[in-house]
């Protein structure tokens, strides 16, 4: 399997909390930590645990995260593809509650792979078994659609739609305003678009209905469950699976995370995959 992904990466800083706090409240952390993430480090490194290694497209800032988050991908088989830029990489601040719900506050402007930047290998991407589109502009959309199969959030629903290539599969949320998908959205259509809903599973256009996954374990931290589904559908995708058998591997994938800290520590990979 050969994949990749196009999207950005984020520095986030972590803190486990009993309760996010009120307005005026002091919230006292249980335990913190940081690493790199976003929804194209996640997406990459989900797909290098399913595949073995994974392309990433991205943007780093030419700063000391940066560097930390180059690094610390590159140790978890991700193969990163980047130009540093003029501006500081992207910070979020990420609480986790005791329910394992997080809520998320960024800091800085999103640094997305540029289509047109000739200093990155956009070459790479033809003919690579499936490519997941996190983030980036029109152009980058055209050079991941040089792959078999092309995945994508419904996120980047503006720049899809100025792209105007088909999709072979759209990810979005049935529970953010910011992920929803309307027939007419894009021209033109998916082949297949998949809403999740959390623990009701979610629905195939066209298709029906999905159940979710049973959990592995208990729920500790739901930071990148969404993109690691995206980032498993992607390989099933591409390896040739069904709809039905790719939706529910992808299931799989983002209930595995949910028990683990942080968007890593859990996720699925190719040893599980013939347990």
């Amino acid at each position: 399997m050969r994949v990749a992904v196009v999207g950005h990466v984020e520095w986030v800083e972590f803190a486990r909390v009993e309760a996010v706090p009120r307005p005026g409240e002091i919230a006292h952390a249980l335990e913190t930590w940081e690493e790199p993430a976003g929804g194209g480090a996640v997406g990459a490194v989900q797909l290098a645990r399913l595949a073995g290694s994974c392309l990433l497209f991205t943007a780093f800032g030419a700063d000391e995260l940066g560097r930390r988050a180059r690094a610390e991908l590159t140790a978890l088989d991700v193969d990163v593809r980047a130009i540093p830029e003029t501006e500081p990489t992207r910070r979020a601040f990420t609480f986790v509650d005791d329910a394992g719900e997080r809520t998320i506050t960024v800091l800085g402007e999103k640094l997305r792979p540029r289509g047109g930047d000739s200093r990155l290998p956009w070459h790479e991407l033809r003919g690579l078994d499936a490519v997941y589109f996190v983030s980036g502009d029109a152009e980058a959309v055209h050079h991941a659609r040089l792959a078999r199969v092309l995945v994508a959030t419904a996120r980047e629903l503006p720049t899809l739609r100025e792209a105007g290539v088909e999709l072979d599969a759209l990810v979005g949320s049935g529970d953010d305003e910011g992920e929803l998908y309307r027939p007419g959205d894009l021209d033109p259509p998916p082949k297949v678009v998949v809403t999740t809903s959390g623990a009701l599973g979610g629905w195939l256009q066209p298709g029906g209905p999905f159940r979710p996954a049973a959990l592995p374990g208990p729920v500790v931290d739901a930071y990148g469950c969404g993109d690691c589904f995206a980032a498993g559908l992607t390989f099933a995708l591409g390896r040739g699976d069904p709809i039905e058998d790719a939706v529910a591997l992808a299931a799989r994938c983002g209930a595995a995370v949910m028990t683990g800290r942080g968007p890593y520590s859990a996720q699925l990979d190719a040893e599980a995959l013939t347990a």
